[in-house]
């Protein structure tokens, strides 16, 4: 069966950034990349563009990204900041992760300036969990653990630390800038320059690995163990 990573953001563009050189990277391999926004993150329209016209557009940017890759993207219709960590959504991430059965998922960090952001972590971490018991009908078919990163985003900074460096390929790297530059808000952005953020810091982050380019993510205290038989 193909391999599949699943990256799941509060908004169109989060995963996208953040850990999508390892997802163009992985798609290179073979991969099947999976992007999942809980929200389209349409309030950050401008100015020339309604928030319903925004969506729109961000949708199908969201798309492209995806099939850029050779994948596919999927938006849930929760309006942008108004995310709240239920058990329906949480159990619609948990069905997504058994129907697809992801070698590995991202998401964001704990901590967050966006409450979209730090309820995606609440949603995602519950989400597994729902995915690898059983819990009856509420989640159907064969149960699937999969282990959770959480991406370096610049909103997400308070308390991150970077615990694993995954290398991003010069193909990968490439395809990534290509995709990226798809977004409106990437390119556009006046409250931040989101484009020249992630493209300076995957770099330093190569850097940091020992490699040209890498993206770093953190993972949650009970799964840092470290087991040695020898010296």
């Amino acid at each position: 069966m193909q391999k599949v990573l699943l990256a799941i953001g509060a908004h169109i563009g989060d995963m996208e950034l953040t850990c999508g050189g390892v997802l163009a990277t992985h798609a290179k391999k073979g991969y099947k990349i999976v992007t999942v926004a809980l929200t389209a993150g349409e309030r950050g329209n401008p100015k020339h563009m309604t928030q319903d016209e925004y969506r729109v557009q961000k949708v199908n940017e969201a798309k492209i990204f995806a099939e850029m890759l050779g994948g596919e993207a999927i938006v849930f219709e929760t309006k942008d900041g108004e995310l709240l960590p239920s058990e329906e959504i949480k159990y619609r991430v948990a069905q997504l992760i058994r129907d697809y059965k992801p070698q590995a998922v991202f998401t964001h960090w704990k901590n967050s300036m966006h409450k979209d952001h730090a309820n995606t972590f609440l949603i995602v971490n519950d989400a597994q969990f729902y995915a690898g018991v059983d819990i009856g009908d509420k989640v159907k078919g064969q149960t699937h653990y999969a282990p959770v990163y959480l991406c370096e985003n610049w909103e997400d900074r308070e308390d991150f630390s970077p615990y694993i460096y995954y290398e991003v390929s010069e193909e990968g790297y490439q395809l990534w800038k290509s995709a990226i530059e798809k977004h409106w808000f990437i390119m556009n952005s006046s409250s931040f320059k989101y484009y020249d953020y992630y493209t300076s810091i995957i770099k330093a982050n190569g850097c940091l690995a020992r490699k040209q380019y890498a993206q770093a993510f953190n993972i949650v205290d009970y799964q840092k163990k470290v087991v040695r038989t020898d010296f």
